[in-house]
């Protein structure tokens, strides 16, 4: 992730998210957080370390004290630049010195925290030493819905984000496809996105024929043919916010049954996007366009959930599924995609990022969800 998302938030932005984040945490009854680099720190402070290292950084929240991030000496002129340094104390440690002290200092000695997945354990490991009576769990299981609900500032993000991945799938259908490779299909994919400004490309699925029954299928050196149905899956951050979208196409005139199941794909996916609204559960979403697929007699063949959420990263909660009773919120973001795999023979996948509006929802992919013919 560059630093083109701390432009566009300021110190003030970085606090009120530190402070939410903060009295969240004391609401689920812990005694703060500790938030190793990765996406919670970007998106808390605007400061990404400038490369992995077994250096403990670590930003320690809690509700009634000042936020507090621990860098490496070295480290730290770079994190003072931060756009949400103002917002925090910095406090450095040299190398030789014991990394955790200013740390430990910062903890009550006898509390449960929230600490980042991504952690390491070298660092989680010394903290318990250090502090035989804390104990920790993991941000995402504490308080899943963190980073869920965006702003207006940040759904205008991730509509430039959706409206640049729908610029790559409108030349993505114009540039041959029967004789070429998957992974030539993929890095022409990769550099559209990158052209219509996406610093980072996640991901670039490009799978022809019977590839199309593996939902990530990586793309590889077969050669697309005349008759392929194609499933189209990319996206990756631009200005640090994320896009995802899915299209289905085929080489050619499709049979009458590869129409037809990419008719009950798009019904699905419609049925999936009007089921969103405030207070609708998660599992709403995916009990909607599974409806859909299971009555058409295809529903051993949707395997897996319907929808992801998706922000400074691009997988995240909430998830569209089963089970998840969660409501939605206004301002919450996510992939409605549906799909069918035949093993052996195709597949089909339709997604739109749609975030949930104040009266239902909205879509941030625009792009035809007709099946389109490619050559």
């Amino acid at each position: 992730m560059t630093g083109s998302t701390a432009a566009s938030f300021t110190a003030d932005d970085y606090r009120a998210r530190m402070e939410r984040a903060a009295r969240t945490a004391a609401e689920a009854g812990l005694a703060g957080l500790l938030v190793a680099p990765g996406p919670d720190l970007v998106w808390l402070t605007g400061y990404t370390p400038p490369a992995v290292t077994e250096r403990l950084t670590l930003l320690v929240l809690a509700a009634g004290q000042d936020p507090v991030l621990v860098v490496p000496a070295l480290e730290a002129p770079d994190a003072q630049k931060a756009a949400g340094a103002p917002a925090l104390t910095l406090r450095d440690w040299t190398d030789g010195k014991d990394p955790y002290a200013a740390t430990t200092a910062l903890l009550d000695a006898s509390g449960r925290f929230g600490i980042s997945d991504n952690a390491w354990a070298l660092h989680l490991l010394a903290l318990q030493q250090a502090v035989p009576g804390s104990s920790y769990t993991s941000l995402t299981e504490a308080l899943p819905m963190l980073r869920a609900v965006k702003d207006a500032a940040e759904l205008e993000l991730m509509t430039a984000a959706g409206a640049a991945a729908d610029a790559t799938f409108e030349e993505i259908r114009n540039v041959p496809f029967a004789g070429r490779r998957e992974a030539e299909v993929a890095a022409d994919l990769d550099r559209l996105l990158r052209r219509y400004g996406h610093e980072q490309v996640d991901f670039t699925i490009v799978a022809s024929g019977p590839n199309g029954a593996n939902p990530h299928h990586e793309a590889g050196g077969r050669v697309i043919e005349r008759g392929d149905m194609v499933v189209l899956d990319f996206g990756g951050l631009k200005d640090g916010y994320g896009s995802d979208t899915s299209r289905t196409v085929h080489v050619g005139e499709p049979t009458d049954e590869e129409g037809r199941v990419h008719d009950i794909v798009r019904e699905a996916q419609e049925a999936g996007f009007r089921a969103v609204r405030p207070g609708a559960a998660c599992q709403d979403v995916d009990r909607a366009a599974r409806a859909v697929i299971a009555g058409a007699g295809y529903g051993e063949y949707f395997i897996h959930r319907t929808g992801h959420g998706i922000g400074v990263t691009t997988h995240e909660p909430p998830y569209m599924i089963e089970g998840e009773e969660r409501p939605l919120v206004p301002g919450m973001c996510f992939s409605v995609e549906p799909g069918i795999y035949l093993p052996g023979r195709f597949g089909v996948r339709i997604e739109d990022i749609v975030t949930v509006t104040e009266d239902g929802g909205r879509r941030l992919n625009t792009t035809s969800r007709e099946l389109v013919i490619v050559e």
